[in-house]
């Protein structure tokens, strides 16, 4: 019987003799790259097989503490190796837009403030966001502002308060730091388009790499993505929404993320739901193609366009709503609620079912 083990190569005979012995280096690094080659084998020794005793047999090792010891530093180099094996090309991809949501946050925070501070000393001018850090760390204070710009004419007859000098020294650091900061978002953004192409191109074809990225980033990777259902794929980011569907009576969400896909968005309200489903059915086909190593498949685009269309020409019209009949409210309480009836005792001392009442003392009456 053959048996491939961490320290070699074994032949062992029906009777547990070790008949040939073909062993490796004590080298912890190059015994750690044998263990991840041989995991596929079909020569893994059975279970049961006292490895320990075998490697005292093969004169691999003296004692049996200098196998604990190597046996030790092997695992630890091979958990090691795995542990790098799990950086893939979707990881960074997941990075690069959570660090644009990042920077979206932070760069919405810093703005108000610029925006708010640069008002006290400028507050005709209409800028917001990027535009007013631009012009912030151009001009400084609205005096040098020259001439031939658009904002001269404001600028001149500004009625904020004087700018100093160390005022606008800081003010041009603040604007100049968060202009970096949409310059970075820029680059990161370059990052995924140029990326995606790459990483899934069967996913990028369909929903586009902004979206295709969004998508991988909510899953937690490609091939979890790849693992989720359609149904799944079409209410990815519509977490709360679902949840309040699962926990009230409000309407299902007909689609999460996906909504920003060009297909979707520029479709009547009444397609949006198939549009979504046949969308995510295509995406979830996408990422399956993407994970399992299929190449670049141009007809899932093709199927997916001629079913959109097939929806468009089925439903050209939005549904007939079911018209509520207002009924007006009838005699009795206010809605229409007609008088509850009461038992007992009515007009004339007569009960319920039309006879007198006696006297409750028992004697006759008069």
């Amino acid at each position: 019987m053959k048996a491939v083990t961490w320290f070699g190569t074994l032949v062992i005979s029906e009777d547990g003799e070790v008949e040939e012995c073909c062993l490796l280096k004590k080298d912890p690094e190059l015994l750690a790259e044998h263990m991840l080659t041989a995991a596929g084998d079909e020569y893994l020794p059975v279970h049961g097989l006292k490895l320990r005793e075998l490697a005292l047999d093969c004169d691999f090792v003296d004692l049996e503490e200098e196998y604990d010891v190597l046996l030790r530093e092997v695992c630890i180099s091979t958990v090691k190796r795995q542990i790098s094996m799990t950086d893939t090309d979707d990881k960074h991809i997941i990075q690069a837009v959570e660090a644009m949501d990042d920077i979206d946050k932070a760069a919405n925070e810093l703005s108000e403030r610029l925006t708010e501070w640069y008002g006290i000393y400028f507050p005709e001018l209409e800028l917001t966001a990027e535009p007013m850090a631009r012009f912030v760390a151009r001009f400084g204070s609205r005096e040098n502002v020259p001439e031939g710009h658009n904002m001269f004419a404001k600028a001149s007859s500004s009625m904020g308060a004087e700018l100093s000098l160390v005022d606008e020294d800081l003010l041009r650091n603040f604007a100049t730091s968060l202009c970096g900061i949409y310059d970075t978002r820029k680059n990161l953004e370059q990052y995924i388009m140029n990326n995606m192409g790459a990483v899934a191109p069967n996913v990028t074809d369909i929903a586009g790499a902004p979206l295709g990225a969004r998508l991988i980033s909510l899953a937690g990777g490609l091939e979890k993505l790849a693992a989720f259902p359609s149904s799944t794929v079409q209410v990815i980011g519509a977490s709360n929404a679902l949840f309040k569907h699962l926990r009230s009576r409000a309407p299902s969400p007909k689609h999460g993320v996906i909504f920003n896909h060009p297909l979707i968005k520029g479709s009547p309200w009444w397609q949006r739901g198939k549009v979504a489903r046949a969308l995510a059915s295509k995406i979830s086909l996408a990422a399956r193609m993407d994970v399992y190593g299929s190449a670049h498949d141009p007809s899932i685009r093709e199927n997916l366009e001629r079913k959109v269309e097939a929806i468009r020409k089925a439903h050209p019209e939005p549904p007939k709503k079911l018209s509520t009949k207002v009924t007006q409210p009838g005699p009795g309480r206010a809605g229409g609620r007609p008088v509850k009836k009461r038992g007992g005792q009515k007009k004339g001392g007569m009960n319920k079912g039309g006879k007198s009442i006696g006297n409750r003392s028992g004697g006759r009456s008069a």
